[in-house]
């Protein structure tokens, strides 16, 4: 009885969180963020800050937000693989794994095809293997980036004065 709880504390606590983000993005994929939605929200926001502006830039700038709002929505995705297969505790010794980060970016680039295959049947959206492309860089920036921090925390972890002390800060 106390493995099952405890097997299910686990699940609870390291994969519904990238389960319930993969749902938020899935939800994101219907038409209501096709393009034409979410060009109603920031073009009005262009027209008014830049008035003279071609329709072609403004088309352009829509465009690369919605590519960056898909690099973060996925990199954070990697981020909750990432946590769910490495299941991390505080001051925890164990090395940074490039293993475990190559598993949580392919989980997410498999999500990142399922998702674009699930737009394909979209009236409004289509499906293109370049936003698979672009999910998984960012699932790659997400790691990248959590390893660059990793490694901050690990100089800052090493040094014999005690965190946020002013001989700490002095000596680096």
């Amino acid at each position: 009885m106390f493995l099952a709880v405890s097997k299910t504390r686990l699940f609870l606590k390291y994969w519904l969180p990238p389960i319930l983000w993969m749902i938020v993005i899935f939800s994101a994929s219907g038409d209501q963020k096709s393009f034409q939605h979410s060009s109603r929200l920031i073009a009005p926001l262009l027209h008014w800050l830049f008035p003279n502006m071609s329709q072609h830039a403004l088309d352009a700038i829509v465009t690369a937000v919605r590519k960056c709002a898909h690099l973060t929505e996925y990199a954070v995705l990697a981020l909750l693989f990432w946590r769910a297969l490495r299941r991390p505790v505080r001051r925890d010794a164990r090395p940074w794994s490039w293993r475990e980060a190559g598993i949580a970016v392919l989980f997410v680039a498999i999500y990142a095809a399922t998702d674009e295959f699930h737009q394909s049947f979209v009236p409004s959206r289509d499906a293109n293997p370049r936003d698979v492309l672009i999910d998984t860089i960012g699932a790659m920036i997400g790691m990248i980036l959590l390893r660059a921090l990793w490694g901050w925390r690990r100089s800052r972890n090493d040094s014999p004065y005690p965190p946020g002390s002013l001989r700490g800060v002095l000596k680096k």
